[in-house]
């Protein structure tokens, strides 16, 4: 009974790591897109000099945001990996106590 109750605990705790890890990957990807989404574009027709009011990207903000939403897009990738895992390992024990 005791290795039936650990056993239980170890999936349910990695079927939690996994949910909670794909939550906070989901999170990491909605900052880096509305980080993305706020940058402003420079329009090429203005040059540098023309106008104070001409907007630009900062490309080093912009590189870190897309970084991080790639970043972002394969821990939840790899957290999902995690949950599969944990719902195939309950599916097989399941299958073995019936």
């Amino acid at each position: 009974m005791l290795i039936n109750n650990v056993q239980s605990n170890l999936q349910s705790n990695a079927l939690n790591i996994g949910l909670q890890g794909f939550q906070d990957a989901q999170s990491r990807v909605a900052v880096a897109a509305q980080e993305i989404a706020s940058q402003s574009v420079k329009d090429p027709s203005i040059t540098a000099n023309s106008s104070p009011n001409s907007t630009s990207i900062n490309q080093n903000d912009l590189t870190t945001s897309l970084v991080d939403l790639k970043v972002a897009e394969l821990d939840a990738k790899a957290n999902v990996k995690v949950i599969q895992t944990a719902s195939d390992l309950i599916g097989s024990l399941l299958d073995i106590r019936a």
